[in-house]
């Protein structure tokens, strides 16, 4: 038995390794300042004869409405704050939301309930310098700088109206009017929508269509819409070309160089391109390192579930498709046919999800624990700014978002988790495909003996600042942006 704070006691009782129940009870006496708040919110509510409002005594109030039903009020609004009173007193580390069992109130007496709340299980974390991974070697082909210097020559190329076929490359501006079963579907027709050949970036069967088509020229194909309210159904789709264009490539010369960098020649230039696939090759091994160290760690730890958590992150993963197609079982059916998958394998598809995310999620905050990682106010606020650009929004509009969605500890707890993977990986034995051990303190840090958690870690996020070509840095900034649940922070 524990006492906490002035007078509440609670014990703790082990159901599971992922499982506790709190027997918590609160004297009679811990409840005054409640009934204080309580009596002054009905005294504002209710209308006696000859007081004013909020000026009503508490012994009127209780008579109009009741001894029984003002403890019923009192013990509903003070319960979550003894909640969790008794779960950091008692070091309870919960997740998720608690079962609370309330016993029968008597005015006067000690108010008992109990709580069932999954909690954290203890993880036994292996010697990390018995851990080894491999990882693909780098290598800086020429085809890649080609690939750079073509994409620098299509920034700075110009489109020249043409009047052949169009072809793969080719720009055309087209009108798309698609109808199933004879009746037109609005949200899937346009017009003046501008289009490259062969991208694949809109509906399957348009970049076949629009091979050799000319302008002013219309054509009918069949393909299988992805969303809306025909998901998964056959449609009609007619496209007509209203312009074709030919993108024209500047020279590669050193008059293309100065005109596109900083450089004179175009030597320079191409050392300069060999230099940033050379670091995106880089990211690309410190991502690479870092999924290989995290799954090396799932296989060496045993890690029990909480079913509940589990079946929360579950739920929380169809939700997000569930409410896109309105609760609407037929949509949701046509989905999956869309998707090639029975209900049966959409649910064990995304359990085996949410157990990774799960067990991951719990790996990394027990070596956070381990390692003392702290975040600083300037990280949280990085990788806040990060995420606000990566969604395309407004920095203080995204934060505003978290703080109404309660999420803002969500990003610090998948901050925390980065720096905490990071701050091991320098001793696991890193090797690449040729055999050759990789030094991994350029993108993880080099952890003292005694410093851990040090702030000089490099999480994602900072590795992107060390290449200047978007096209090939990673987006995925947090190490354990696969498996975060953000039910339980």
């Amino acid at each position: 038995m524990q006492t906490l704070g002035a007078g509440v006691k609670s014990t703790v009782e082990q159901l599971s390794p992922t499982r506790v129940k709190l027997n918590v009870e609160v004297p009679f006496e811990e409840l005054s300042g409640e009934f204080d708040r309580t009596f002054k919110t009905l005294a504002q509510q209710i209308r006696i004869p000859g007081f004013r409002p909020g000026k009503a005594p508490a012994k009127l109030i209780e008579a109009r409405v009741g001894r029984d039903s003002i403890l019923a009020q009192v013990v509903n609004d003070a319960l979550p704050s003894k909640y969790s009173q008794a779960v950091a007193e008692t070091e309870t580390k919960a997740i998720g939301q608690p079962e609370i069992d309330l016993a029968e109130l008597v005015y006067g007496d000690p108010i008992t309930f109990t709580a069932e709340v999954d909690v954290r299980p203890e993880i036994e974390l292996p010697d990390y310098a018995t851990l080894a991974v491999e990882v693909d070697a780098i290598e800086v082909d020429e085809d890649a700088v080609a690939e750079q210097l073509e994409g620098l020559r299509a920034r700075f190329g110009t489109l020249k109206g043409i009047e052949r076929g169009a072809q793969n490359g080719d720009f055309v501006s087209i009108d798309l009017a698609a109808t199933v079963g004879g009746e037109a579907v609005e949200e899937a027709s346009t017009e003046g929508l501008s289009h490259e050949v062969g991208s694949g970036e809109l509906v399957d069967g348009l970049d076949d269509a629009l091979i050799g088509m000319t302008t002013g020229e219309s054509k009918v194909f069949t393909t299988k819409l992805v969303a809306g309210d025909h998901a998964g159904e056959d449609a009609d789709v007619t496209v007509t070309v209203n312009s074709v264009k030919e993108r024209e490539l500047p020279e590669v010369d050193d008059e293309f160089a100065q005109m596109a960098s900083e450089f004179d020649t175009v030597d320079e230039l191409r050392e300069s391109l060999r230099e940033r696939v050379g670091q995106s090759k880089k990211l690309e091994q410190a991502n690479a390192i870092r999924d290989k160290v995290l799954e090396a760690l799932l296989a060496a730890v045993e890690i029990p579930l909480p079913e509940k958590v589990v079946a929360e992150e579950v739920e929380g993963q169809q939700h997000q498709i569930v409410h896109a197609l309105g609760h609407d079982d037929e949509q949701v059916a046509k989905f999956l046919e869309a998707q090639g998958k029975t209900r049966e394998e959409w649910d064990a598809e995304a359990r085996e999800e949410a157990e990774k995310s799960v067990k991951t999620q719990l790996l990394l905050d027990a070596i956070a624990e381990q390692q003392d990682t702290e975040v600083s106010q300037d990280e949280l606020t990085q990788q806040i700014l990060f995420q606000a650009q990566r969604y395309g929004m407004q920095p203080q509009e995204f934060i505003s978002q978290l703080t109404q969605a309660n999420q803002v500890g969500a990003v610090y707890a998948d901050v925390r988790r980065g720096k905490a993977l990071a701050a091991i990986v320098a001793d696991v034995t890193v090797t690449d495909s040729a055999g050759a051990a990789v030094d991994t303190e350029e993108f993880f840090g080099k952890q003292d003996a005694d410093d851990t958690a040090d702030d000089d870690t490099a999480d994602d996020d900072t590795a992107d600042d060390d290449t200047a070509d978007d096209d090939t840095a990673d987006d995925d900034t947090a190490a354990a942006d696969d498996a975060a649940t953000d039910d339980e922070n």
